[in-house]
């Protein structure tokens, strides 16, 4: 090896060797140190940087990854199961709610109706009086001129909000309609009947705001249809009409 030349620094790097020698320089050998990715591997042993533990851990690594996976898996399992309890509780919380705003929907559809029809039936009970002096002036002949035109306009718009009336001569007396306010007997009724109609009677539909004010009147008692209360049949005299005959004959003959 040549001596430094004189006036340089001692602690520049030594030049290169010849041929056949490789003496290990400082830096290469912190290199080695430091397990670069640069440091050549070491004759007929383990590359640079690698611990004698790493084989090891490399035969260990598909157990462990198995074992990962399986837990991996079990985790995304449970939390899938709670996902779909959460999505069952809220269906059926939606249809819960569904089922309700139906039901809601419907009482309101059915109180508006009744709010509806009892609105109506007060505004129509308030035209009832005016109504029954309708009646009794067309009874009496004196409804006449523009009073009778404002008269069946009248009654034409209380047809059209539903207003019925009721109540005639000759039906059977019904209680819930019928309010009788005259009893008699008649050998021409066979059950109770109404005989006279004082007050008609009103209703909306199946609801009776009014009912039919009535005379009523029952069947003879004793005294069957067809027969007068003495007994004899009103045909008995053309059945005797042979002993007529006889009596008035007999005046002839003498």
């Amino acid at each position: 090896m040549t001596s430094d030349p004189k006036g340089f620094d001692n602690d520049r790097e030594p030049e290169v060797p010849d041929a056949g020698t490789t003496p290990e320089s400082p830096s290469d050998g912190a290199r080695a140190a430091e397990g670069g990715p640069d440091t050549p591997p070491t004759e007929g042993g383990a590359p640079t940087g690698e611990t004698p533990d790493s084989a090891d851990t490399d035969e260990q690594d598909p157990e462990a990854a198995a074992a990962d996976a399986a837990a991996r898996e079990a985790a995304l399992t449970a939390q899938l199961d709670q996902v779909r309890t959460a999505l069952n509780e809220r269906t059926l919380d939606l249809q819960r709610l569904q089922a309700e705003f139906q039901n809601y929907r419907r009482r309101v559809e059915r109180d508006r109706v009744a709010v509806k029809e009892i609105a109506i039936a007060n505004l129509l009970t308030e035209l009832l009086p005016v109504l029954d002096d309708i009646g009794r002036a067309r009874d009496h002949g004196e409804l006449v001129g523009g009073f009778k035109q404002v008269a069946e306009s009248l009654e034409t718009v209380a047809a059209k909000l539903g207003l019925m009336q009721f109540g005639k001569e000759g039906e059977p007396f019904d209680p819930t309609i019928h309010e009788a306010l005259m009893h008699s007997y008649s050998p021409d009724v066979k059950e109770t009947t109404c005989v006279q109609i004082l007050q008609p009677g009103y209703r909306i539909g199946e609801r009776t705001i009014r009912p039919a004010r009535v005379g009523v009147a029952e069947p003879q008692p004793g005294s069957p249809i067809g027969e007068d209360p003495a007994g004899e049949s009103p045909a008995g005299d053309p059945a005797d009409g042979g002993d007529g005959e006889k009596e008035s004959g007999g005046p002839d003959k003498g």
